[in-house]
């Protein structure tokens, strides 16, 4: 009796769910899952490797890492999980929902490593750590003391900040004399054309100066030479 309530103790899932799984599932991830990389990281790493390049080289250690992720990940969607999540499918028949669980774990993983593909060609990661290893090795290199943190938070920050403050300081006073440059072109450019404008307008001025004195003297010989027909009054100006 102590027998059997201790084996139903132990039967946490649903009635027919005392094995986890149908033969072949002890490892929740699919057949093929310890290849887990992108194709196109893997073919690079071993042209990688083929060139003389370092076996334990970033590249590999990032397919290694996308590698755990996605094996943890595709442990979560075990078997015993989803015949859980869909007990009266799995009830009625077993072998369908195996198969429709393998299908989805075979879907899920290809559309995962299609996605991560993707971005790695997207964002040029082989370029980005190849631009790593060469940082890597230029800093070897040197022979330079490298930088230390003095301790001082406000200083360190200083000496970090200001040469990219000092740059764009110099960048600003380079475009402000040239602001200031186009400014005065444009003012000289202004002021001959405001004395352009009263030289015309002087000129405009004098024209009708001679034109009024012009008239004056034709009505005045007008006057001469007809008297009577063409009286005329001196301070008479509505002429104009």
């Amino acid at each position: 009796m102590e027998v059997s309530n201790s084996a139903a103790g132990k039967q946490a899932g649903p009635p027919g769910l005392e094995q986890t799984g149908p033969p072949g599932l002890e490892q929740t991830g699919p057949p093929g899952l310890e290849q887990t990389g992108p194709p196109g990281l893997e073919q690079t790493s071993s042209r990688q490797r083929e060139g003389g390049e370092p076996p334990e080289g970033r590249l590999k250690l990032f397919n290694k890492v996308l590698e755990r992720s996605l094996k943890k990940f595709i442990e979560e969607a075990s078997f015993q999980r989803f015949a859980k999540t869909f007990h009266p499918f799995y009830k009625r028949n077993p072998g369908v929902m195996e198969n429709i669980h393998k299908q989805f774990i075979a879907d899920l993983q290809r559309t995962i490593q299609e996605d991560i593909s993707r971005l790695v060609e997207e964002g040029e990661l082989q370029c980005k750590l190849d631009e790593l290893d060469k940082l890597e090795k230029a800093a070897k290199n040197n022979k330079e003391p490298a930088w230390r943190p003095s301790g001082v938070p406000e200083e360190d920050l200083c000496s970090f900040v200001m040469p990219y403050y000092l740059k764009q300081e110099a960048y600003l006073k380079q475009e402000l004399k040239k602001i200031q440059a186009e400014n005065a072109a444009l003012a000289q450019r202004v002021q001959a054309g405001r004395e352009a404008i009263a030289s015309t307008e002087l000129r405009i001025a004098m024209a009708v100066d001679e034109w009024k004195e012009s008239v004056k003297e034709s009505q005045k010989m007008a006057s001469s030479l007809h008297p009577a027909d063409t009286p005329y009054d001196d301070d008479d100006d509505d002429y104009m």
